[in-house]
């Protein structure tokens, strides 16, 4: 592995403050709305440099997510990058999609494969007149239109049902060929993980950004499950910091905030200076860790 100290390994130089962005999901209740939007309120003063809104299995939040990015857009001065995936839908209404984002003004598309229709573990099959790939859907995004900024996934374990890293590198190759400029990580707790996948990634001259995504661990038993079904690891030493601590919703959270907190000042240390939160539609979590990085909300930025 090379030197993760080095900051030319991330294609970049660490700043004085990290660059943030946040991904929620869009909600299903009343209730759950206004959790959502406290939580936009709460963050948006962190000014991150987007925020990303969650497509559910099979395109079955198109409408709630689509609703969410647009309110996004009229009421606040974030940027907005919309989830899109190849299952569900054939490409005409992949493409209806897209259109519909950019005529409302969106210009950056999170651009993903997506779960298998029933859920992961099941058989992967996409729409017989869709795209069959995530690439094949980022080629057909910065097609019909070209100044619509793309991200993609990437795997520091590697995709659960990739052959080797090889093979799930080459996947990711494809995406950038297609015109894809930044990936988002899954989430891992090992920095290692992050280091050594960015070492293959680099050794492969594929010189976007990769951006790690931090999950805060809200609810450790809950978060672990999700988690693990979707490939990563949840080190022993990791899940032990939680120990006891199922009833105890109260340390569960400070426990969360520090550990998150400790995992992102070590990659920042190391040169590491974007970060993607997996915000869970809660604020408190990533609002102290934002603070421990030195990011302050806006009004306080310009009084310092």
């Amino acid at each position: 592995m090379s030197d993760p100290t080095s900051p030319a390994a991330n294609g970049h130089r660490a700043t004085k403050t990290p660059k943030i962005s946040f991904e929620f999901f869009p909600p299903k209740t009343e209730e759950m709305e206004r959790n959502l939007w406290d939580t936009i309120n709460r963050l948006a003063p962190l000014t991150p440099n987007f925020v990303s809104v969650t497509y559910g299995a099979g395109g079955s939040t198109r409408e709630r997510t689509h609703a969410t990015i647009t309110r996004i857009l009229k009421e606040t001065e974030l940027l907005p990058a919309a989830h899109l995936t190849c299952v569900g839908a054939s490409c005409g209404e992949i493409d209806d999609i897209v259109d519909r984002y950019h005529d409302v003004g969106v210009r950056h598309i999170v651009a993903l494969r997506g779960d298998p229709p029933g859920g992961i573990g099941t058989p992967y099959f996409t729409h017989p007149d869709g795209y069959q790939s995530s690439a094949g859907l980022v080629a057909g995004i910065k097609k019909r239109h070209p100044d619509i900024e793309v991200s993609v996934s990437a795997y520091p374990e590697k995709h659960p049902e990739a052959a080797d890293f090889d093979a799930d590198i080459d996947t990711l190759q494809a995406k950038v060929d297609a015109g894809a400029t930044r990936a988002i990580t899954q989430v891992f707790f090992d920095n290692d993980l992050y280091f050594r996948y960015r070492d293959r990634v680099c050794a492969r001259g594929i010189a976007i950004p990769i951006v790690p995504g931090i999950m805060p661990m809200h609810n450790f038993k809950q978060a672990r499950n999700f988690v693990t079904r979707a490939g990563t690891t949840v080190p022993d030493w990791f899940a032990a910091k939680f120990d006891g601590l199922d009833n105890d919703a109260e340390t569960r959270k400070l426990v969360a905030a520090t550990v998150a907190a400790g995992q992102v000042q070590k990659l920042f240390k190391h040169g590491v200076d974007t970060f993607h939160f997996y915000t869970m539609n809660r604020a408190d979590l990533v609002f102290a860790i934002s603070h421990l990085l030195g990011i302050r909300p806006n009004a306080a930025q310009k009084a310092a």
